[in-house]
């Protein structure tokens, strides 16, 4: 399921090869009395594989580029970055 990326930081610079796990969930959003479903795309990879991960750094993963929008948590194991994206 894991996919070859090329990850930049702050979207410049040399790349670096790593795996990702590409997700696209619906996202659920409440606005008053509304509910929205919107695409959404989410990106996993292993804190192993990065020294760090921010708002910014971009993943080109089969000639797409995804831009990591707002802050990448980690999972409850600190093991996986979980970062929200958006394709430029």
């Amino acid at each position: 399921l894991a996919q070859d990326a090329l990850w930049r930081s702050g979207g410049s610079g040399a790349p670096i090869a790593v795996r990702v796990m590409l997700r696209r969930p619906d996202a659920v959003t409440g606005f008053g009395e509304g509910r929205f479903v919107t695409d959404s795309v989410m990106i996993d990879i292993e804190c192993a594989a990065l020294g760090g991960l921010a708002p910014g750094d971009t993943f080109e993963i089969s000639g797409v580029i995804f831009e990591v929008r707002g802050e990448p948590v980690r999972d409850a194991l600190r093991r996986v970055w979980k970062a929200e994206a958006q394709e430029t």
